[in-house]
């Protein structure tokens, strides 16, 4: 479902389910966030480089599977990943092809680089999904953007095209070849021709200190209200009718 390669300094994980559009199972979760904290340990890890099988980065959590095995604690797998993503001392890139969805999405927030094919689309459902967003982007989209552009993308859950993600600063480049991870190996191979110390310490400078001290706090903050909502009936209205590919009625529901 995850596969890793290691190469001249770059460890490249591929998203491996395409069947299901690399959705995340909580097995998925675990293997992931071992390979990246193993990765971070790693000496001949200079860069680690993410991509989707197919033509979709992720699209986020496997309904089914998240229904059957709901996160109901502080330390789940999906909250894991992203703390290990937030700590993560080694530049990451993405390569983001077709759509990436939810935690698909979320999860770029952490990345040092994003690099998106021209047809991409960024969706963070949340809301629509009765819950609430993850993985610090609450903290970290305003900052970014401020509050009024943040709130428009967060609260209608709209999909964000790879152009307007450029714009707003989220995407570094827009790849107008079939596939952003060629261009995106490029630049890993790059980064690996650079020191290895001074990487790690302009990353810690950008990211470390106070910021990441935040992040974590506000993804421990934003996982209980997560799991608040996920427990609530306006969650499950919405994941039930998902499966049953109807709209959501939200009608009375808190």
């Amino acid at each position: 479902m995850i596969t890793q390669y290691l190469a001249d300094g770059i460890l490249k994980i591929l998203l491996n389910r395409p069947e299901r559009k690399n959705a995340f199972t909580n097995s998925m979760y675990r293997e992931f966030t071992q390979m990246l904290s193993e990765a971070d340990q790693n000496p001949q890890v200079k860069v680690i480089l993410i991509s989707g099988a197919g033509n979709t980065f992720s699209s986020g959590n496997d309904i089914a599977d998240f229904m059957q095995s709901p996160i109901t604690h502080e330390d789940a797998p999906p909250i894991n990943l992203l703390k290990v993503l937030a700590e993560l001392n080694k530049p990451l890139i993405a390569a983001v092809d077709g759509f990436a969805v939810g935690i698909g999405a979320t999860l770029l927030f952490h990345c040092d680089l994003v690099y998106a094919q021209k047809d991409a689309r960024f969706i963070f459902p949340f809301v629509s999904l009765g819950l609430v967003p993850e993985g610090a982007i609450s903290l970290l989209l305003p900052r970014l953007i401020g509050h009024q552009r943040a709130s428009e993308i967060l609260l209608f859950g709209e999909a964000l095209s790879a152009e307007d993600a450029q714009q707003i600063g989220f995407v570094n480049k827009v790849i107008h070849e079939p596939s952003a991870l060629p261009y995106a190996e490029q630049r890993a191979k790059k980064l690996t021709t650079l020191s290895s110390g001074s990487l790690l310490n302009t990353k810690s400078l950008l990211k470390g200190g106070a910021l990441k001290s935040a992040v974590l706090s506000q993804i421990d903050l934003e996982g209980k209200l997560f799991i608040d909502r996920l427990h609530g009936p306006a969650a499950k209205e919405a994941l039930t009718s998902f499966l049953e590919k109807r709209a959501p009625n939200f009608e009375g529901l808190d």
